[in-house]
């Protein structure tokens, strides 16, 4: 763990939760507030941690986990409402955003070592117990039961969404009108940096590892992007990412990266996966149906092409092929 001065009245922690790399930032005139309000986040980042793990053996989804096929579990108020706007996605997405995908049978390895694809049959068992409609939910008694054996729940594709839409919460609970929280890439800002300016945040070039290309003018939103360009294997010359449909058991193809932007990052956590399956047309479709919510989606033809509402600011020398919509900045 780290901490140093970013600028005059800027304050940024780096730390790893959640097995990602979080980045902290609060502007402040004060720095002992400053240095509390990030604290403070750390501290709520972890509390969400321990209650949405599926490794922490104590933890409330653990125990819903551990009674599938057997019984309902009672949970706290808030797991249980995450677990009402997660099966809300799940259906606004018809099932590609589903958090019982944690009931998957892992026989994708992207490490390398596979240059095969698994037989029909596997892949079909593998996602057999993938349905969120069989979570049931019973608001009364805040209980949760999983009806098949075998089932599980997982918050991998939502989980640091909401903790950094609740550490965000803490940070301006305690005063601080301008901040950033980055958890892994899925980041959330609000009010100004430093200098007085809108937050200027990158867009990862797909192309090349490291680099940026281009850059988005925000302001009280939130930044998710999901991408294949770290995670994939190659068999019979075809690109497989890691990102699996859980509706179909296979890996998405066809699309690169996916960036959402809007004002939840728990959303926008959300929709960056479900979008990248469904890929750039039905995916674009979905988006601009939804109010206050942007994307830009690069395909496997680095294609880029975004929502009606998207002005992204690019660099000249940019090679990606772009849709017409997209302001550009020289």
């Amino acid at each position: 763990m780290s901490i140093s001065l970013l600028a005059k009245d800027a304050y940024k922690q780096v730390t790893k939760l959640m097995g990602v790399r979080y980045e902290i930032t609060a502007v402040s005139d004060d720095e002992q507030l400053a240095r509390k309000s990030i604290d403070e986040a750390i501290l709520e980042i972890k509390r969400i941690e321990d209650l949405i793990s599926s490794w922490d053996e104590k933890s409330e989804t653990s125990a819903v986990n551990r009674n599938a096929g057997i019984k309902p579990v009672k949970v706290s108020q808030e797991l249980f409402d995450l677990i009402v706007r997660s099966k809300k996605v799940s259906a606004l997405t018809n099932g590609v955003f589903d958090i019982s995908f944690a009931s998957v049978d892992k026989i994708w390895k992207f490490d390398g070592s596979q240059t095969t694809i698994p037989s029909e049959e596997k892949i079909k068992l593998s996602v057999s117990k993938i349905n969120y409609q069989n979570i049931v939910l019973d608001a009364e008694k805040k209980t949760v039961f999983l009806k098949e054996k075998g089932m599980k729940i997982g918050f991998g594709a939502i989980g640091k969404g909401y903790a950094a839409n609740r550490a965000k919460a803490k940070m301006e609970a305690l005063g601080i009108k301008d901040g950033v929280v980055n958890a892994g890439g899925d980041l959330i800002t609000w009010g100004k940096m430093e200098n007085d300016e809108d937050w200027s945040i990158g867009i990862a070039n797909p192309k090349e590892k490291g680099e940026v290309m281009g850059w988005l003018i925000i302001n009280d939103l939130s930044v998710v992007t999901s991408g294949n360009y770290e995670k994939f294997f190659l068999a019979n010359g075809k690109k497989y990412s890691h990102i699996i449909n859980p509706t179909t058991g296979y890996p998405a193809t066809g699309t690169k990266s996916v960036t959402i932007i809007c004002k939840d990052a728990e959303l926008s956590d959300a929709l960056a996966t479900s979008v990248f399956i469904l890929g750039a047309e039905k995916g674009i479709e979905l988006i601009d149906k939804l109010k206050d919510i942007e994307c830009l989606v690069i395909t496997d033809k680095d294609e880029m092409k975004t929502s009606k509402g998207l002005q992204l600011n690019y660099y000249e020398e940019n090679s990606l092929s772009t849709s017409a919509n997209i302001k550009t900045v020289k």
